[in-house]
């Protein structure tokens, strides 16, 4: 593999960032995948990589540390690259490992845990409901006095709605700190996990592409239902553009630009969550995490906006003195997606015909449609309607998952 061309390497755990490989490999990189036995026979960019690596499924850092010190021996390494959520610190500890740039594991973990980006935050006069750490008995007593209820029970470091439930008096709260710390693993137990106000009211998500500390390039799409919703009761998902000329989307690149800073991004690709509280019409920051959004974020973005955030990423890891990023120009058109579980293992999608659908993902017991227009009224109809025919032609429900693996 010795030659001149920078080496960037990929870990991905979940089956991710194929349109990043792919530019990256365009550019005059040379890029190796390190990934899992399951993912190992996913559709893979194989014509831009030079190799690919698949570790077992219970890896642990320490083998990824070691595999990619392997590739070093060899090879001069550019970039190590997390392109999935649960890589994100082990691409920071491989990092320190060799003394490359960007994101150390302590940085990262703001990035994974639920509690330190909140905590970070908020101490940057950004707007957060009201949490408590699952640690001190007198401090989660004291919220339980403070803060009315409901709350929600957060783990602080799954990604989604994975273990994440809605809870209505304060014994219900002690009973579930009970049921953790009698959880045999140790990182599933009270103190790996958050209480937070519940705020009823629309989630939005703004997705970034950041260079040198400074948000260049940011989506603004609003949640059709509230992804927790989705998650524990089911039924389609869908996002969707948030008009351009709003004030509402001028706030949210406000509050999305603020967090950006106050966790100290300075590369890469962010994806952050915030809620529009129903009864004082605030934004909230809820989360943050450092890569592409999934459920096919990046092909609705780019059906509005004509940018590719994971080719934009590549050309951001490449980027040195001799090559500056630019920013795209992005247009300012309308997309949607829809996306649910499907009873079929690949459903048929032929007989939605309407003009405006740009994508049609492929994956296992999935359906979903990406459709693009200049008219943000006509992607809310199309949307509205498909939501009706998913349910009565698609959609499964599956229980919410307690835990990622």
């Amino acid at each position: 593999m010795a030659d001149n061309s920078p080496l960037i390497v990929c870990l991905a755990s979940y089956f991710k960032g194929v349109e990043f490989m792919r530019e990256a490999q365009a550019r005059g990189a040379r890029v190796v995948l390190v990934t899992k036995e399951r993912c190992r026979d996913e559709e893979w960019a194989h014509d831009a990589l030079e190799a690919s690596i698949a570790l077992p499924n219970d890896a642990t850092p320490e083998t990824y540390v070691q595999t990619v010190a392997g590739i070093a021996r060899r090879n001069r390494v550019k970039r190590v690259v997390a392109l999935e959520e649960f890589d994100v610190i082990t691409a920071g500890l491989v990092r320190e490992h060799l003394r490359l740039p960007g994101m150390t594991s302590s940085h990262a973990r703001l990035f994974r845990d639920k509690l330190a980006m909140r905590v970070a935050a908020r101490d940057a006069g950004v707007n957060v409901p009201e949490f408590v750490h699952l640690l001190n008995f007198q401090e989660v007593g004291e919220f339980l006095e403070r803060v009315p209820a409901p709350w929600v029970l957060k783990p602080r470091t799954d990604v989604s709605a994975i273990g994440i439930r809605k809870i209505d008096d304060a014994e219900q709260v002690w009973r579930a700190m009970d049921a953790l710390d009698a959880r045999e693993r140790p990182h599933e137990r009270a103190s790996f996990h958050l209480l937070e106000r519940f705020v009823a009211g629309e989630v939005f998500h703004v997705d970034s592409v950041v260079y040198e500390g400074e948000v260049r390039f940011a989506g603004v799409n609003r949640y059709g239902r509230p992804p927790m919703k989705v998650a524990q009761e089911g039924g389609a998902f869908i996002s969707s553009t948030v008009g351009y000329d709003t004030e509402e989307r001028a706030a949210l690149l406000d509050i999305n630009r603020r967090v950006v800073a106050a966790l100290g991004l300075r590369r890469g690709a962010a994806h952050a969550e915030f809620i529009k509280g129903a009864d004082d019409g605030r934004l909230y920051f809820l989360e943050i995490a450092a890569r592409v959004g999934g459920a096919f974020t990046a092909e609705n973005l780019e059906a509005a906006s004509g940018v590719n955030v994971w080719r934009e990423w590549a050309k951001i890891e490449l980027a040195d003195d001799e090559y500056a990023y630019e920013a795209p120009a992005p247009r300012r058109g309308y997309s949607g997606i829809i996306l649910s579980l499907a009873r079929q293992e690949y459903p048929d999608t032929s007989h939605f015909t309407d003009p405006e659908i740009v994508f049609r993902p492929r994956k296992r017991h999935h359906v979903a449609l990406v459709v693009r227009s200049e008219d943000p009224a006509r992607v809310g109809d199309l949307l509205e309607d498909y939501a009706r025919r998913f349910a009565a032609e698609f959609i499964a429900v599956a229980p919410p998952l307690e835990r990622a693996e």
